[in-house]
């Protein structure tokens, strides 16, 4: 009994700024519905109270996440290495920008429960980085799927998030089946479930031929794991549910997903046989690249056909998961200074500040009656709002990865480790990221046309929203930071 006490305490020492998320989540799911009358009518200014305990919530894990220590990786169901740390801290930092962003997206009576949504999904992500087990693994990725179906209707409940919440949920369960299909191979084929225990019996089996079952098992996971990367063709669900969902959903359906997709392919595929004959990275090596490739393309040039401003963000979402799979792809060849998974975390990083901070200034735009929908609400911003405008701006010259921006740093290391990893194939790939860089500027200086040469024909939301602002400065510092400073990043990432 007392080793057994003693695992579990070894065990949860690993996840306590999880824990203190996760006991966050349940005091405002035990308190919330009794804050509410029969009539669904709350005090006026609760979404305020929810806001700062999510807040309070938040810096309490930073705290225990900042005083944590990587150590080596045992035999139990939780790790604690340099990338668990990474993740750790770039999510608990959009987490608590996301709070912000989402602080007027519901009303009184139901944002007691969308902060708790977000604080689970939070909690999730940090629990894919930190699993194992693709037992725990899957676990943490369905604890950020299920708040996501309620948090994608709890803001609104028009028929647009209805028919989000529904796309998204239909095809995320089929997404986790086949997921949970390709686990089953893996683990029919070494006898355990443990990521230790996978790594050691493929190693043991290199020397003969590789199992179909090995193929099946990559091919599925992958599969699996595209969905919540936006890569093609599991990306067409991602238009419709960007469209009608709250501004605060979209800003966290772009980036938080694919945190924890490159997270959980690293763990399956990237480390399985370090080398070898053959490996789980070296088969799924092709199919990542047509992945790449399909993804920055279709990404970028379905955008070009958008009147919608969310449709044309999903489909930028899509290009820039393109983007980050050529790091994934270069893995550990590069340049000397970095590697491919070293450019994939510090983009990883540059594009959660600038997709979200675009999110943010949507819905500093928009009010409970009104939302900006079409490019045309754009019309003539930076004579009504010029202050959002610029913002705005910043955030898509980032995404276009023009100079003096960090989305450019990012653009450039991901270009240069393709180029220089010693292969025809890593150069093709800069090539067409070259290409597709070229090709999403023209639809993001669509937006900025719209913003300076257009005259107002619409108006736009005029609401004073302080929390919503305090995100975008944030998201604006972290920008422009990361393009003038960017050292201190690169000095957490060579810690993973």
């Amino acid at each position: 009994m007392n080793i057994v006490l003693s695992a579990i305490r070894n065990a949860v020492d690993l996840i306590l700024p999880e824990v203190a998320l996760l006991a966050t989540v349940c005091m405002i799911f035990l308190a919330a519905p009794f804050l509410v009358s029969e009539r669904g009518e709350a005090a006026p200014g609760l979404r305020h109270r929810w806001g700062w305990l999510s807040l309070i919530g938040l810096s309490v894990a930073a705290y225990l996440w900042s005083i944590s220590e990587i150590q080596p990786v045992g035999l139990g169901p939780f790790r604690l290495d340099g990338l668990a740390w990474f993740i750790r801290g770039l999510s608990l930092a959009s987490g608590l920008i996301l709070v912000l962003v989402n602080w007027n997206q519901a009303e009184d009576a139901r944002a007691g429960e969308t902060q708790a949504c977000l604080l689970a999904i939070i909690a999730g992500v940090n629990l894919v980085a930190a699993a194992n087990d693709i037992v725990g693994l899957f676990v943490a990725l369905e604890l950020i799927s299920i708040p996501t179906y309620i948090f994608l209707l709890m803001p609104r409940r028009d028929a647009l998030a209805q028919e989000s919440m529904l796309k998204y949920f239909m095809l995320s369960i089929f997404s986790s089946a086949t997921l949970l299909f390709g686990m089953s191979y893996l683990y029919g084929l070494t006898g355990t479930t443990h990521l230790e225990g996978i790594y050691a019996s493929l190693q043991a089996g290199q020397s003969q031929p590789m199992p179909l079952l090995v193929t099946i098992a990559a091919v599925m996971m992958i599969a699996g794991l595209a969905f919540r990367l936006t890569a093609v063709p599991f990306h067409f669900y991602a238009p419709d549910v960007f469209q009608g969902a709250p501004n605060s959903v979209a800003a966290m359906l772009s980036f938080i997903p694919k945190v924890a997709g490159f997270v959980a392919l690293y763990r399956v595929l990237a480390v399985t046989i370090p080398s070898g004959d053959w490996s789980m990275l070296s088969l799924s090596t092709p199919l990542l690249w047509w992945l790449a490739v399909l993804t920055m393309f279709v990404g970028n040039l379905l955008a070009l056909l958008q009147n919608d401003v969310r449709r044309m963000l999903a489909f930028s979402s899509v290009s820039h998961a393109g983007y980050m799979l050529v790091g994934f792809v270069v893995g550990d060849a590069g340049t000397k200074a970095i590697s491919g998974y070293d450019a994939l975390l510090f983009y990883l990083s540059v594009y959660g500040a600038m997709t979200i901070g675009t999110f943010a200034t949507l819905a500093a735009l928009s009010t409970s009656s009104r939302r900006v929908s079409a490019i045309s609400d754009l019309d003539g911003l930076s004579q009504t709002r010029p202050v959002i405008a610029i913002a705005l701006t910043f955030f898509l010259l980032s995404l276009m990865g023009m100079p003096f921006t960090a989305g450019f740093v990012g653009k450039l290391n991901l270009f240069l480790v393709a180029w220089n990893s010693g292969g025809d194939a890593g150069q093709w790939l800069a090539i067409w990221l070259a290409v597709n860089a070229a090709i999403g500027a023209w639809y993001y200086l669509r937006l900025i046309r719209e913003m300076y040469l257009s005259d107002p024909v619409t108006e736009v939301g005029q609401e004073q929203q302080p929390a919503v602002m305090v995100a975008i400065g944030l998201c604006t510092l972290a920008t422009m930071g990361l393009f003038m400073m960017p050292e201190w990043l690169w000095q957490a990432i060579q810690k993973v």
